[in-house]
C-alpha cells in the first residue's frame, strides 16, 4: 500500500532539476522526461522512482517467465529496464559480441518513494514503511541550491571503421539481394576506457541538447543510461496497445526555409517510407499475437515529427486486448522492437549478431514502467550514452536501416548524424 501526497509546483520553476539531484543520492534511480512534448498518448510529463523495496536482476534465460512472476506478485509500479539480448530468451538466437558495460540482462525494482508530475502537480507516493519521510523529502529538494558543473573530456574510440563499415553494409545487402532478408538495422559503437564522468552532469547536457519525448536518466548502482530517446516502443492504455516506430531521418536547419525543404524531402524520400512501412508490417504481424480479433490497426503512416535535432518518420500502430492479457506476455511478444531488428525478424537478428561487432545489450532496448493495474509505457533506447562507473568504461552505438535501396555512404553518414549529440556532450 502507498500514502498519496501532492503538492502544487508551479512557484519552483527549477523542481524537476532539483528533484534529479536530490535523487541521485540513491542506488536505484530511474528518472523519465517528456521535456513537455506534446504526444496524443501520455500519462505523464515526469516521472521519478527511486529506492528499491523489492527487485529483480537476471540474465536472458527464463528472463521474462520471471519477470511475468515477479510483476504478477507485486501487483505495484515497477520500473526497468528490457535489454536487447533477451531475444535469446525467445528465439534460438546467441549474443557472442564483445560487451565492455557488463549490465544485467533485465533489471527492474519496486520503489519505495514515486513521483508523478502533471502540469503543475506533484503526485508522491510513499509505501508506507516510509510515508513519513515525504514532508521532509519534498522541503530537502526544495533546498537544493544551483548546481556545479563538472566539465569533462573524454577520448571517444570508433568499434568499427569507416571502411570495415562499408564493407560490411555491403555484406548486409548481398544478404538482401539473396532474400535472406528485406531490412535489418545495423549499428556501430563508439567507446571510451578509462572514462571518468559525472552522469549527471552528461544526461543534463545531453537533454538540453535534443529536449526529446523519451528522455532517461538511469542508475543502478554503477551502471548508468543517459537517453535521449525520441520514441516509444509499447505503451498499454488499459486494453489498447500502442507501438511508434521510427524510421526515417533527417537534419534539421536554422533556416526556416531550407528547414522546411528538408522536412518536404523526408515526406517524399521513397526510400525512408518503404524502410517505416516494413516495419509497420513487422509490428502489425507482432501485435497480432495478443491482439482480438481485426483489432490492429494503423492510425498514422510515415507522419513527420519534428525534435530539435532531428526530422523523424514515426509511424503509430493500436491493437487491443483481452483484459486478461498479461502485459509481460504483450512485451515478450513484440521484443525486440521492429525498428531495431528488421525484417523478417529472426534471421535480421541473426545476421545483425554476425557483422556486429559489440554486444547490443541496453542499447536498443527498452526502457520504462508498469503501473499497479498492468499498465505500463516503454522507450527504445537509442541516442543513449551507456557508462559502467566500476570499470570506467562508456559506449554509445547509432545504427540506421539497411535495405535493397541503401548506399553504403549514405547509411555512414546517417550514424554520425545521430551520434552528433553525444559526441557534442562528452566533447
Amino acid at each position: 500500500m502507498r500514502t498519496t501526497g501532492t503538492k502544487d509546483i508551479s512557484s519552483f520553476p527549477n523542481f524537476k532539476t532539483q528533484l534529479l539531484h536530490w535523487a541521485n543520492q540513491f542506488r536505484e534511480v530511474v528518472f523519465l522526461d517528456s521535456n513537455a512534448y506534446h504526444q496524443k498518448y501520455s500519462s505523464y510529463d515526469t516521472v521519478l522512482a527511486v529506492n528499491a523495496f523489492t527487485s529483480i536482476k537476471t540474465d536472458y534465460e527464463n528472463a521474462f517467465q520471471d519477470l511475468y512472476q515477479y510483476q504478477s506478485q507485486t501487483k505495484d509500479w515497477l520500473f526497468g529496464y528490457l535489454s536487447y539480448d533477451l531475444k535469446n530468451d525467445t528465439e534460438e538466437l546467441h549474443s557472442n559480441n564483445f560487451d565492455g558495460l557488463a549490465f544485467p540482462d533485465l533489471f527492474f525494482f519496486q520503489p519505495k518513494k514515486l513521483f508523478l508530475i502533471k502540469g503543475n502537480q506533484v503526485e508522491m507516493q510513499y509505501l508506507r514503511m516510509c510515508d513519513d519521510e515525504i514532508e521532509a523529502d519534498f522541503k530537502e529538494i526544495l533546498s537544493i541550491a544551483s548546481i556545479i558543473h563538472h566539465p569533462s573530456s573524454i577520448k571517444i574510440h570508433q568499434r568499427i571503421s569507416k571502411e570495415n563499415y562499408l564493407l560490411k553494409v555491403s555484406k548486409m545487402l548481398e544478404h538482401i539481394q539473396r532474400g535472406d532478408i528485406y531490412e535489418a538495422n545495423f549499428c556501430m559503437e563508439f567507446y571510451a576506457e578509462n572514462a571518468q564522468i559525472d552522469p549527471l552532469e552528461i544526461y543534463h547536457k545531453l537533454n538540453t541538447i535534443s529536449e526529446p519525448p523519451f528522455a532517461v536518466y538511469f542508475k543502478n548502482q554503477y551502471h548508468y543510461l543517459l537517453s535521449a530517446s525520441p520514441e516509444r516502443y509499447l505503451l498499454k492504455d488499459g486494453t489498447k496497445v500502442i507501438s511508434q516506430p521510427i524510421k526515417g531521418t533527417a537534419k534539421r536547419s536554422e533556416d526556416s526555409i531550407l528547414d522546411e525543404q528538408l522536412k518536404s524531402n523526408l515526406v517524399q524520400n521513397e526510400k525512408e517510407r518503404s524502410e517505416n512501412i516494413m516495419i509497420v508490417d513487422l509490428v502489425r504481424n507482432d501485435l497480432s499475437h495478443t491482439a482480438t480479433k481485426g483489432s490492429v490497426q494503423v492510425e498514422e503512416l510515415c507522419q513527420i515529427y519534428s525534435f530539435k535535432q532531428l526530422h523523424q518518420m514515426i509511424s503509430t500502430i493500436v491493437s487491443e486486448v483481452e483484459n486478461t492479457t498479461s502485459p509481460v506476455e504483450i512485451i515478450r511478444t513484440t521484443f525486440p522492437m521492429g525498428s531495431m531488428t528488421g525484417a523478417p525478424k529472426i534471421s535480421a537478428m541473426q545476421i545483425i549478431e554476425e557483422l556486429e561487432e559489440t554486444k547490443r545489450g541496453l542499447y536498443s532496448g527498452a526502457v520504462g514502467y508498469f503501473t499497479p493495474n498492468g499498465d505500463f509505457d516503454f522507450n527504445v533506447v537509442i541516442r543513449s550514452i551507456l557508462y559502467n562507473a566500476k570499470n570506467e568504461y562508456l559506449s554509445f552505438s547509432v545504427g540506421s536501416a539497411i535495405t535493397s535501396q541503401a548506399i553504403p555512404e549514405q547509411e555512414y553518414e546517417e550514424c554520425l548524424l545521430k551520434a552528433k549529440a553525444m559526441f557534442e556532450v562528452l566533447r
